[in-house]
């Protein structure tokens, strides 16, 4: 997978600073390296509380910041593992010498991220643990971690020989409209047991945050606020 080539597949502001590349082309390039990347994180660093990626373009390098639960790991031994992963996305994207810089970023609070409590459940569900056991755990942990509320929703062979699919839910959540876009977090992972793949999709509404750190600082349309009245 890693050793397909694409000529024009890194971050396209670098290259559209030396030559003028068509609008369309560029956003597509960027689209599918972003993709690739993050796909070969998510499956490097699953186990190390992987939570998305951001890509940074300056004229003179490319960032990358890698956000996980768990940075020593995703580090290394004396930052050993991030220079490998560093020369493998350089290698692997044509990127000049010293041209792409990785950094790991540790996740504020897991709680609110979707993608570490979709790999946490994943895992549970590895190792053995109930369905409906582990789904209640991570259903606890996120509403304990100030989340408005949060749906799991995993499907397949669950016991019985007979697919179906069980949905946990707590607190509020919304579904439709540009805020559904804004305040809820969405992930989804497979998990390959032996009777068969299992899918889980984990969304978690954040809440209101006007510093934005945990949550959108843009309030809700609907949420109205009632001042007291003047003497």
């Amino acid at each position: 997978y890693m050793g397909v080539h694409y000529p024009e597949l890194r971050s396209t502001d670098q290259m559209s600073i030396n030559r003028n590349i068509n609008k369309k082309r560029k956003f597509v390039a960027d689209g599918v390296f972003y993709a690739e990347l993050n796909d070969f994180l998510r499956r490097e660093l699953a186990e190390d509380g992987y939570s998305g990626l951001e890509v940074r373009v300056t004229p003179q390098r490319t960032e990358i910041i890698i956000r996980a639960t768990r940075t020593k790991e995703v580090l290394g031994e004396k930052g050993q593992r991030i220079r490998e992963l560093t020369s493998v996305v350089q290698k692997r994207f044509n990127f000049p010498e010293s041209g792409v810089e990785l950094y790991a970023e540790r996740v504020q609070n897991r709680g609110l991220s979707a993608i570490a409590q979709a790999e946490s459940l994943r895992y549970k569900l590895m190792g053995g643990l109930a369905v409906r056991r582990a789904c209640y755990g991570v259903l606890r942990f996120v509403m304990d971690n100030s989340a408005k509320g949060c749906e799991i929703i995993v499907s397949g062979k669950l016991r019985a020989q007979r697919a179906k699919s069980m949905k946990f839910k707590d607190g509020y959540m919304i579904k439709s409209g540009h805020p559904a876009q804004m305040f809820v977090d969405t992930a989804t992972r497979h998990v390959y047991l032996r009777q068969g793949v299992l899918g889980i999709k984990v969304s978690i509404m954040l809440p209101y945050d006007p510093s934005g750190k945990t949550g959108p600082s843009v309030p809700q349309p609907d949420h109205v606020i009632i001042p007291n009245p003047k003497d």
